[in-house]
């Protein structure tokens, strides 16, 4: 379980292998030294076991279900990733409830200055902008942000300069893939609600 508060700004080191499986490396000096093997961690929001540490550097195993449904695939060396470790028992939960399980990847459409911030605007597949409403939760990349505006096929979520600062958002541009996460109890509520198809 995460929260979408992000702990540090990682740098990917290495990312190889294919579409069946990858081994990916990621530089985090802050937080390899307090993490052990075993460990899960967010990587732009999608949940990865730590299978190695060593100087500064965490490594990870992407499976083929992991390269297919999320952007973990097209990670290259010297870009920015967004890492939160789990959270553990009596941390404060300061964003929202987080599984690191993406559900779908969306794209930038586009980024419009607000003052010092910006307002971006996101392309999301139907199976999960049905999940959305306007002042609600959703994960991008790893962080949890508010919806600010809503259509039928797009939102927007606006980034205070903070966050801008210490994500990988602050280098986001257009056409970007970013990881999606719907907040998980709007799907309970649709699983539970009568009349709804089983999925």
């Amino acid at each position: 379980m995460f929260t979408g508060i992000v702990r540090e700004l990682g740098r990917v080191v290495s990312l190889e292998g294919d579409q069946e499986q990858a081994r990916l490396v990621i530089a985090a000096p802050g937080l390899a030294p307090e993490l052990e093997v075993g460990d899960s961690v967010a990587v732009d929001g999608c949940c990865l076991t730590v299978v190695g540490r060593q100087d500064g550097t965490l490594s990870f195993d992407l499976s083929a279900e992991t390269i297919s449904r999320s952007a973990a695939g097209s990670l290259e060396p010297g870009r920015g990733a967004n890492l939160e470790p789990a959270i553990r028992v009596g941390e404060p939960l300061g964003g929202h409830y987080v599984q690191g399980h993406v559900d779908a990847v969306g794209r930038v459409r586009s980024l419009v200055p607000e003052g010092e911030g910006v307002r971006m605007w996101l392309e999301v597949p139907p199976d999960v902008i049905r999940y959305c409403v306007e002042k609600g939760s959703l994960t991008v990349a790893g962080v949890s942000l508010t919806i600010a505006e809503l259509t039928d096929d797009a939102l927007a979520v606006a980034l205070i300069p903070h966050t801008l600062e210490v994500t990988t958002l602050g280098d986001a541009k257009p056409g970007d893939a970013v990881n999606l996460e719907a907040d998980v109890i709007a799907k309970y509520v649709e699983r539970l609600l009568p009349g709804r198809p089983e999925r």
